[in-house]
């Protein structure tokens, strides 16, 4: 289920046991990341909710699926969803998208009728001017901008990225998109031009009203951080208005987390999805 770089949508799947799963639950990740940052959630959500599978997915343009074609919108990483839910003898019934995932869940879900789980972690479903409540995100991206073009060693690529301000595991974890090339040298391999039209078509996408109201059948859960930059006062206020107007509209806050909740949180956030896909 895992296709070299290439031109189809790498998807790592992740069962509980030995039969096949009755149903799957995709995780979609952020900008810059890859399916298999959300493993370890993954993982112990399916331990104890057994007939869900888990499908880890590379969105367009990131870890393993950088050749599907242009353009890059967030509608089009939803039609590649789409593409590969159909090729599944079980239905995806579920779907978690983080930051940049979450939109993409969001669009994915206005035209899938088997989905019943929606969870949107951390991603506001207006619209953004100005990439606000990212500019950290955008921050990073100007340091990528502005790389060497290639590093002799992946510890060189760490240490100029601590170098330019910024933490180590963030360093760390951008490193797992470098490529090696064949004369041994690293360079970061995900196209920044593409990146960014993903990030502008995110900033400007309104998707409220995928859940404003939700379709019958589908319930949506909005996990917002504690300590989101995402989620000023003006966007939780509008998220807890929808969530009381819409019984399948749900605000759930994770106490001390920020944007990156399965980091700062993953047992709250495993026992709060556990607890749904029951």
């Amino acid at each position: 289920m895992t296709p070299a770089m290439g031109s189809e949508l790498a998807v790592q799947a992740l069962t509980s046991g030995d039969a096949p799963p009755a149903r799957w639950l995709m995780f979609l990740h952020g900008i810059l990341g890859r399916g298999g940052n959300w493993r370890g959630i993954a993982r112990r959500t399916i331990a104890r909710a057994p007939t869900w599978g888990a499908l880890l997915v590379d969105l367009r343009a990131h870890g393993d699926s950088r050749g599907l074609t242009p353009p890059d919108t967030v509608a089009r990483c939803a039609a590649d969803l789409a593409g590969y839910a159909a090729t599944l003898e079980a239905p995806v019934e579920g779907v978690l998208g983080h930051s940049f995932g979450g939109k993409v869940a969001l669009a994915y879900a206005e035209d899938a009728p088997a989905l019943r789980k929606l969870f949107v972690v951390d991603s506001y479903p207006g619209p953004r001017p100005g990439g606000r409540g990212s500019e950290s995100v955008l921050r990073v991206l100007g340091m990528l901008g502005a790389l060497p073009p290639r590093f002799a060693e992946r510890d060189d690529f760490v240490a100029h990225v601590t170098g330019a301000g910024f933490s180590e595991g963030l360093a760390r974890w951008l490193a797992q998109s470098l490529d090696r090339g064949d004369d041994g040298t690293y360079a970061f391999g995900l196209d920044l031009a593409r990146i960014k039209a993903l990030l502008d078509d995110y900033f400007a996408r309104d998707l409220t009203p995928v859940i404003d109201p939700p379709r019958a059948g589908l319930e949506a859960c909005l996990v917002v951080g504690e300590r989101s930059e995402v989620f000023g006062e003006e966007e939780r206020a509008h998220a807890e208005e929808l969530a009381a107007r819409h019984a399948g509209v749900e605000v759930a806050v994770v106490p001390d987390a920020g944007h990156w909740i399965h980091a700062d949180a993953p047992e709250r956030l495993v026992a709060l999805l556990a607890e749904r896909l029951a």
